[in-house]
């Protein structure tokens, strides 16, 4: 998740989990033992996650990446990844970034970017540039939901559906360019709008290409939504292609993937009708006071080992 102008992203973080409702119970998140075994009369055969489909968010290693890249990019190698999302290069430049993860095995088929604000066809089109180099399938736009001037969640869906013309925008461009655009939601998407009963999630997701627009989502910030993820599956069938796995801890905070409340086998469960094709392993505060750059390896060793063996 890349910052945005004038406003780090830890910054709106703490912004956006102050504004939040603390999910309460497993039992709200529909939770059963992760990995559990499905019931002996069902007759089907357990689900896996495809391993050269799991991935990991490199914002969860922004400091571990900072300190040495080439061998943080190695060691996620060593624990089995094949591809990562990045959220910008590391202070190299697209190719240099390319370079990196070749030598290293890996691929970066995902890219979060942000969007021009407001809008710039130019500008755009030379991030589509370098995410081609850098060799991605899916580029993403990370953020969106608070009012800078308040530090408060949107509530005017005006704001909504200017948003929305814009991703169409980008996500044609990123048609041409050989790619696929898709948006990533946190919780404040889906606060009411306009003091109805319309979230600013359903004015993007209506609103929106699904041709043009895919979704990213990224099922801790929707819990924290009071969005059931296998309700928005339901809501958008085909439409989710990625979703970011990071689980939610009894205080609603962040855990590794696995050692939290959310079940994560009853959403990939639906995996077919979602349309997913990637899983990706990212924890917000890794490497965070007090947890340490290496930390973030630690999650990305257990998240990858957590979705390698989860069966559903």
């Amino acid at each position: 998740m890349q910052d945005q102008p004038n406003v780090s992203r830890r910054q709106l973080l703490g912004a956006a989990a102050a504004g939040a409702a603390a999910v309460g119970t497993a039992a709200t998140l529909g939770a059963s033992p992760a990995g559990a075994a499905p019931s002996a009369d069902t007759g089907r055969r357990p689900g896996r996650v495809p391993r050269d489909q799991i991935s990991v968010q490199l914002y969860t290693l922004r400091d571990q990446l900072a300190i040495d890249l080439e061998a943080s990019l190695a060691e996620l190698r060593g624990i089995g990844y094949t591809r990562i999302e990045h959220a910008g290069f590391v202070g190299r430049t697209a190719a240099q970034f390319r370079a990196a993860l070749d030598a290293a095995g890996l691929r970066a088929t995902s890219g979060h970017v942000g969007i021009p604000q407001p809008f710039d066809a130019s500008t755009w089109e030379r991030a589509l540039e370098d995410a081609n180099i850098v060799g991605n399938r899916y580029i993403v736009h990370p953020f969106f939901g608070i009012d800078f001037a308040t530090g408060q969640p949107i509530r005017d869906g005006a704001k909504y559906h200017a948003l929305a013309k814009d991703l169409n925008r980008a996500g044609l461009l990123a048609k041409r360019a050989g790619l696929s655009f898709g948006y990533h939601n946190h919780q404040l998407e889906f606060v009411r709008q306009d003091g109805g009963s319309r979230r600013g999630y359903d004015i993007l997701t209506a609103e929106t290409d699904p041709g043009l627009v895919h979704l990213e989502v990224d099922l801790f910030w929707a819990w924290r939504g009071a969005a059931d993820p296998v309700d928005l599956i339901e809501r958008h069938r085909g439409r989710i292609r990625q979703v970011h796995v990071k689980d939610l801890d009894t205080n609603a905070s962040f855990a590794d993937p696995g050692a939290g409340l959310i079940d994560f086998g009853r959403i990939f469960e639906h995996a077919r009708a979602a349309g997913l094709v990637e899983y990706i392993v990212e924890r917000d505060d890794a490497g965070s006071p007090p947890r340490t750059p290496a930390d973030a390896l630690t999650t990305a060793r257990n998240g990858f080992k957590y979705l390698d063996g989860l069966r559903f």
